[in-house]
């Protein structure tokens, strides 16, 4: 901020609160925050309603009592509803200051979830929250003015690779990226066809040149978002990184087996680690989370629903216990002249009570006495709603990652609209 005083005063629907210039850099709202890179009164307005310069005040046609529970949230981490406050008003409020309903509590997230799903994802937009395409594109035309030289560059060149939506050259990367990954993929599935050796060494070459070809890309790319990372451990623990390096290494160790004399797939313990590496290509194929929504809306529902999927887990497990054991008993442990050998044992009882449970139903393994046919409709009708209920969580979490995601891609969209129009 090169003008004004070094004390800032934000004034939110006539509530006035007062921070220095380096609180405000460092401000946990977006909107706020952004104060700190204007260098004219000109930007300042594109944030704010009004500017005085004498008191060096910015006002803000808000909400006053959603502001309060905005700064609750800046100073003690949790943003939670009133009882009297409508879950969309506040929710604009929120997205107009740069929050996002994954700050929210997970019980008020359940509230904004179901009043999102009653009135449709194009019930509230950006500019129901007061924000513009312009003020969306805006954002990330000043934070890379505040950014020079070598900074400047890496913020656009990790934008390009982490962000596939931000701008044309990020979707050509982007595509780029994905017709990699099918050409990989079809090479891995085409080995494993029976004729497959037979053409490799008819074309040897070509398929080594498009194998190198595609380990390279992937290894250059995830080089770069490397090089590139704002916090470097950060990146190192993100699942997506991890994912891609399990799925770059084997091609390296299978390149250093070679040359240690061991290239066959025959070498006994050797050639099964091989194997299992030449596998774990298939690991490629979550390298589309970062190009396709709905992959993202699973792992960022997964993310926040472990709790509700170690329950799920666990009730699985309790009740797959008590049926396999009774399973056992009544198939074979009652009756000595007619035992049922595939329930010789609880482990092996256990496998017909999950197919039951899930209702998969192979038949190969079934029972054939009236008590155990009486616990197998128990087992199936009891496996129906222990999956049921915690499927509403996953469900309701599940709409609230489709909608965030959504509603920032729609962001995205906009700003690569007006990237094409200049």
């Amino acid at each position: 901020m090169k003008f004004g005083k070094s004390i800032c005063v934000l004034n939110v629907g006539g509530t006035r609160y007062a921070f220095t210039r380096d609180v405000i850099r460092d401000f946990p709202l977006r909107r706020v925050s952004r104060l700190h890179a204007c260098a004219s009164e000109k930007e300042v307005l594109e944030l704010c309603d009004d500017y005085d310069r004498d008191r060096n005040e910015f006002f803000f046609d808000r909400h006053a009592q959603a502001f309060v529970l905005i700064m609750l949230y800046v100073r003690s981490g949790k943003l939670r509803f009133l009882p009297g406050v409508c879950e969309l008003s506040f929710y604009s409020e929120m997205l107009y200051w740069g929050l996002e309903s994954a700050h929210l509590d997970s019980c008020c997230q359940k509230r904004l979830d179901d009043r999102l799903s009653e009135v449709g994802l194009d019930g509230l937009s950006e500019e129901d929250a007061g924000v513009s395409g312009e003020e969306a594109g805006a954002e990330a035309v000043q934070a890379r003015a505040a950014l020079t030289g070598r900074a400047k560059w890496m913020e656009r060149t990790r934008r390009a690779f982490e962000e596939p939506s931000s701008s044309v050259g990020a979707q050509l990367l982007a595509s780029v990226s994905v017709i990699f990954v099918i050409v990989s993929m079809v090479m891995l599935c085409a080995s494993t066809l029976p004729d497959w050796d037979t053409a490799k060494r008819n074309t040897v070459e070509e398929h080594r040149i498009v194998e190198a070809v595609c380990i390279g890309w992937f290894t250059a790319e995830c080089t770069v978002r490397f090089l590139v990372a704002r916090n470097k451990w950060d990146f190192l623990r993100r699942p997506l990184n991890i994912i891609d390096v399990i799925a770059i290494t084997p091609y390296y160790v299978t390149m250093a087996m070679a040359r240690a004399g061991m290239p066959g797939a025959g070498l006994g313990v050797a050639g099964v680690i091989l194997r299992v590496l030449r596998m774990m290509r298939v690991f490629w194929l979550m390298k589309l989370a970062r190009h396709f929504l709905g992959l993202q809306t699973l792992g960022l529902t997964l993310r926040r629903c472990y709790r509700e999927m170690v329950m799920l887990m666990v009730f699985v497990f309790v009740a797959m216990a008590i049926y396999s054991a009774l399973a056992q008993l009544l198939e074979h442990g009652l009756d000595l002249g007619m035992q049922n050998q595939d329930f010789a044992s609880i482990p092996a009882a256990a496998w017909w009570v999950i197919i039951s449970m899930t209702t998969v139903g192979y038949g190969d393994v079934y029972p054939v006495t009236v008590g155990g046919r009486v616990l197998g409709g128990m087992c199936v009708v009891s496996g129906i709603v222990l999956l049921a209920l915690p499927i509403t969580f996953i469900y309701h979490s599940f709409v609230q990652c489709y909608n965030e995601l959504r509603l920032r891609s729609a962001r995205y969209a906009r700003s690569v609209s007006t990237e094409i129009l200049q």
